[in-house]
This record gives structure tokens, sequence and C-alpha cells, in this order.
């Protein structure tokens, strides 16, 4: 199954043309990897994916982009962002308890029943490898908590309000070795509900977690294909080159 369908696809901001004639398809239940030098419109790609580019004043899009089947500039944005979640780079929690932290979007969106909002945060912190280390201090500071474990929450708290698609930008560029192979442990478990795209510049952490990877170079699509393939035989010599080391 499809997730997301994209055909022909062109990004502007201003005059900068940031995406260029993009055509693929993001599977149902895979994460896809998404790897590329600086500047070649892997963050604009995925902030397409739930309309955050909007945002900017100089917007403009062409082409057709279906999530689900329906055109996305159809969907009401805070319907696409309720199915279409996304985790920052930095760990953005709010200035709230570890269990308000992670309640926060499923109140916003009129659920208030106590009994409901316990299990769907417990059941998002456990989604997030991160329930068995807060279970005894819910209503202590989110700031208390390390960088990693923040990352963890900002991961549940997307979770709780259960969208079908996690869009990672650079999840892990702040942390330690061992905070990121638990949130890396996290989203090949959440694969098994979720769809996920990962935007990383971590070469390595994209052929650890990928189903499939996206080479974005220029702001064109260079190359995808399943993971191992693009990692011991792309197509296409710049691919190699990237993975290589040689630019980027």
């Amino acid at each position: 199954m499809v997730a997301f369908d994209i055909k022909d696809l062109n990004i502007w901001f201003g005059s900068a043309h940031v995406l260029k004639d993009l055509s693929m398809e993001i599977r149902t239940n895979e994460i896809l990897s998404v790897i590329g030098p600086s500047n070649s419109g892997k963050t604009t790609f995925l902030r397409m994916l739930n309309r955050l580019n909007d945002l900017s004043p100089n917007f403009k899009m062409a082409g057709e982009v279906q999530f689900e089947g329906r055109q996305i500039q159809n969907i009401d944005r805070e319907e696409l962002r309720r199915n279409v979640g996304m985790v920052f780079a930095l760990p953005l929690p709010l200035p709230l308890s570890i269990f308000d932290n992670v309640a926060y979007g499923v109140r916003m969106h009129g659920m208030n029943d106590k009994k409901i909002l316990s299990e769907r945060v417990e059941t998002a912190l456990q989604e997030a490898y991160l329930w068995e280390e807060v279970k005894g201090r819910l209503d202590e500071s989110a700031f208390k908590l390390s960088g990693g474990q923040q990352q963890r929450l900002c991961i549940a708290r997307t979770l709780a309000v259960e969208p079908e698609v996690i869009l990672f930008d650079e999840p892990c560029s702040g942390l330690d070795p061992i905070s990121t192979a638990k949130v890396e442990d996290a989203m090949v478990k959440l694969k098994e509900q979720y769809t996920i795209v990962l935007v990383t510049n971590n070469v390595k952490q994209a052929a650890r977690v990928g189903d499939r990877t996206a080479f974005f170079l220029s702001g064109e699509l260079i190359e995808l294909d399943k993971t191992d393939k693009i990692f011991t035989a792309p197509s296409d010599k710049r691919t190699d080159d990237y993975i290589r080391g040689k630019f980027g």
C-alpha cells in the first residue's frame, strides 16, 4: 500500500527552485531514509508532507502530492498534521510535566477523559522506549530529563495523537550514541504500526534503519531503492560518491 504518491513535484521559495520534478511513492509501514548533502532539499521535502512549508509567505508548489488518495492541498492542515506528525532535530519539550507534555496534543484535540489520557500517555511512552525510565516521575518537569530522554518524550507526544505517519528531521543530531541507539530501536519497532520518513545526514543511520533510501542532490531525486542496494550497488556514481564521503 502507498501512503504518499508524489508526481512531478516542484517547490520554490521566491526565485529559489528547491525541489525539481520529484516523483516517488512512500509505502505504508516502511522506514524511508532520505539522505543527501546540505541544501539538497531534504527538509523541504519532509515539511511538504504535512504542509509546514505553507507557513512561508514566498512558498510555491506545483505538481501532485496525494496522501492516501487525497490531494494534500485539499486536506485541512490540522487534519493532515494529526495524521502526519513530525519530530524535529532538537527536542522541544513544553514547560510542563512529563505527563502533560505527552497528553498535550490529545487534549488539544478535545480529549479530557482522565482514564483515556492516562492510557494514551502510557502507551505512547512505551512505544517511545521511555516508560520504564519515567513511570515513577510523570509529575516532574520534562526539563529534568536528559537530551536523549527529551527527544523520546517528543516522539511520545507525537505518538499520543495516534498519527499514521511520523516524519523525523535529524532526530539524533544532538544525541550521544546510546541515546541514538534507543531512538533507532524505537523507530524500527514503530514501523509495525506507522509509516516513517527519516531525514538524516548520518548515512550509517540511514543504512541501519531504512527499508528504502532516497538520495537527494541539488533538489533532485537521484536514486531511490532498497537500502541494501543503495549502500552496496547504487545505480548512480553520485550516490556512491556521497556514501563514500567524497562530497557532502
